[in-house]
């Protein structure tokens, strides 16, 4: 293959050679063209990168909202390592903000003025001329974009500004001969970053900017010096251009040298590439077969350990495969605990729903009452659920809990009063709590706060340290206030079997309940470690 591709292209470069006195020239110019059009596509990328960059940022939720403290810091982090400034300016060139200074410095009118105004009355992204900023105290470039009309409150534009330094590494084309330059000029035709030592802002050789009349093209000869070729290519969509240059001599020069050599070296090289690509190929085979080894026990489930070739690349794919076999296998313990968990709670709740149909219906006198008995409670046990599920059967917050099952039962939020710390709750915890809170919520509607207008039910939870064992305890107070007088039953339902003896057996809770003339007092203290969610984790490793 190597002799195939080698041999017919060197007997080409023989037959190029008595031609190329005449057409280097040519071939010169092309590149020349070629070379400008690859820098001013390379610039281009890095406008439209920069207007990509200022839509994105005018969509921010902080400058909707006018917050431009959250809006300036979020940005600066943002833009922090790219070597780009946001600023925000209203139509009078009046700085709102700027990423270079900290939000709350005192800001005077932007510098280029004429930019802002040409963006304003165009309303399209524009890039300015090059010009010397008061703040960076730099040469400068500025990309603005006008502000659309539902945020013209915040400011008429937003700016995106950048060193013309900055700029240096994208005029770095490979391969132009000894004594040729790239250059950046913008729209007036003073240069923004030159390959050579041309300073910014300084104006181009007049010669070349009064020629450049096509969109890309050739210089040479007329006003400009004997012996100089200039290749130049605009930028696309934007006013800025790229110009190549340089003197004619130096680049026939080395293009004849560089043809030349090509003859004698391209035999030698024909030689040693047929070597290598025999000693490549049989490496290549080699590792192939290795990595075609692992693919295929790593298709029957098993676990491979990496092989070691003489190739970089075979050698990454062969750590990928065992890596995806060690993932592979990971995955099919993480679902195999998936369904046991699944498995194991789908039957808590179907004993939970169990033990309260038989109870419910041991109480229920007729079929509606045991229906609507039923449908309040599974509505209970359905809500807890909902919350579990939409954190991901993680922590639930007291709080959390204690809302989701009592504001279907208030009219106003004042009939409700909770107070107590941020207590992340386990998944059993939120189960067996949302029970209780919904039984005694039941209760206070039928008999007690809450079945008249002016009654109030309040809620406090704490943790504090056991006297005995010194560990953390949370402890739960329901208070009703305003309502009629607490009357102890004359039978005890499921309802009391929730809030007494379940939740006893679940925590090991101390639970009371007093019937005081001014309304149901239910106490419950339970040891944390039965009802925090840091506990269920530490239990539980697989516990995400």
């Amino acid at each position: 293959m190597v002799v195939a591709v080698a041999l017919p292209m060197l007997a080409f470069v023989v037959i190029l050679l008595d031609q190329l006195e005449s057409s280097e020239r040519v071939a010169l110019e092309r590149r020349t063209v070629r070379d400008a059009q690859a820098l001013s596509t390379t610039v281009d990328r890095q406008l439209h990168d920069m207007s990509v960059t200022l839509r994105l940022l005018a969509t921010a939720q902080e400058l909707a909202e006018g917050d431009l403290e959250t809006f300036h810091n979020r940005t600066q982090s943002v833009l922090r390592t790219s070597s780009m400034f946001l600023l925000l300016v209203g139509e009078d060139g009046q700085q709102q903000l700027n990423t270079r200074v900290p939000f709350g410095t005192e800001l005077g009118p932007m510098s280029n003025l004429e930019a802002l105004n040409a963006a304003l009355e165009s309303n399209t992204i524009e890039a300015s001329d090059v010009f010397f900023g008061r703040t960076s105290g730099k040469w400068v470039f500025n990309i603005t974009m006008p502000l659309p009309e539902e945020l013209d409150q915040r400011g008429a534009a937003l700016i995106l500004t950048q060193n013309v330094e900055t700029l240096g590494r994208l005029l770095k084309p490979e391969g132009l001969p000894p004594g040729w330059s790239a250059t950046l000029v913008d729209g007036s035709g003073q240069v923004i970053v030159s390959s050579d030592d041309r300073e910014p802002g300084v104006r181009y050789d007049e010669q070349i900017l009064s020629e450049m009349s096509a969109y890309s093209g050739t210089i040479s000869g007329g006003n400009v010096d004997a012996g100089m070729l200039a290749g130049y290519a605009r930028v696309p969509g934007w006013s800025w251009s790229v110009i190549v240059a340089g003197p004619v001599n130096a680049a026939q020069a080395s293009l004849v040298s560089t043809w030349r050599l090509l003859i004698l070296g391209g035999l030698v090289l024909v030689v040693i590439a047929i070597g290598a690509a025999l000693l490549l190929g049989r490496l290549m085979r080699n590792s192939i077969v290795s990595i075609a080894d692992m693919a295929q026990r790593l298709g029957r489930g098993e676990i491979v350990a990496p092989v070691s070739t003489r190739i970089t690349e075979a050698n990454e794919v062969a750590l990928v495969l065992s890596e995806a076999s060690f993932d592979r296998s990971e995955a099919e313990d993480r679902l195999h605990f998936v369904m046991r968990e699944l498995a194991h709670r789908t039957k808590n709740l179907l004993s939970v729903i169990q033990a309260m149909l038989r109870q419910t219906a041991r109480q229920s006198d007729t079929l509606d009452e045991f229906q609507q008995a039923v449908s309040g409670r599974l509505q209970g046990l359905a809500r807890s659920i909902d919350l579990l599920t939409a954190e991901n059967w993680t922590r639930v917050s007291m709080d959390q809990l204690v809302h989701s099952h009592l504001q279907n039962f208030i009219d106003t939020d004042d009939r409700l009063a909770t107070a107590g710390p941020d207590f992340p709750l386990k998944p059993e915890a939120v189960q067996n709590l949302g029970m209780a809170f919904h039984e005694l919520a039941t209760n206070a509607v039928k008999y007690g706060a809450w079945s008249v207008p002016d009654g109030k039910v309040v809620i406090d939870w704490s943790e504090a340290p056991s006297q005995e064992t010194g560990d953390p305890w949370l402890t739960i107070h329901w208070r009703e206030l305003g309502g009629p007088p607490a009357e102890e039953p004359s039978r005890k339902g499921f309802g009391s079997t929730v809030i007494e003896r379940q939740l006893t057996a679940a925590f090991a809770a101390t639970v009371t309940l007093d019937y005081l003339p001014e309304g149901l007092r239910w106490t419950m203290s339970a040891p944390c470690a039965t009802l925090k969610w840091e506990a269920a984790r530490k239990a539980d490793p697989h516990q995400r």
